[in-house]
């Protein structure tokens, strides 16, 4: 699959420039052969053909993801994203923004989910101060 082939080699920089080379290493050497299928697929596609594409700038696209994986009510690939949107430059006030958009349209309690995983995110990468205790 040669197509596919060319569009990994093409996402594998993108997806290690936003999720961090740590990250993406980790989850390639550890796949096996059943769980290399969807890491193919992701880097290929996802990140080979969607972020690929010139159309859209990396902050533009971290925004929409926030607001999709906080729609979709998934806060373990939502923390992936926070700390690619910082990589791509957006600030924390852009990421409230946006999660409260999305909030607006999904719902209290999938914003609420939202907020508590990227505050999670932001203190350990040291954007926000930690809450006092």
């Amino acid at each position: 699959m040669a197509e596919t082939d060319d569009l990994f080699d093409k996402g594998l920089p993108i997806r290690r420039a936003v999720l961090g080379s740590e990250y993406v290493d980790r989850s390639l050497n550890s796949a096996d052969d059943f769980m290399m299928g969807i890491q193919t697929a992701a880097t290929a596609w996802g990140w080979g053909w969607a972020w690929g594409d010139p159309t859209l700038d990396r902050r533009t696209r971290s925004m929409i993801n926030l607001a999709m994986l906080t729609a979709l009510g998934r806060p373990h690939e939502l923390k992936l994203h926070v700390k690619g949107a910082l990589n791509n430059g957006l600030t924390v006030e852009e990421i409230k923004a946006a999660l409260l958009h999305a909030t607006a349209y999904c719902g209290i309690p999938a914003g609420l989910d939202a907020f508590k995983a990227t505050h999670e995110v932001l203190v350990a990468e040291g954007a926000v101060p930690a809450p006092k205790k």
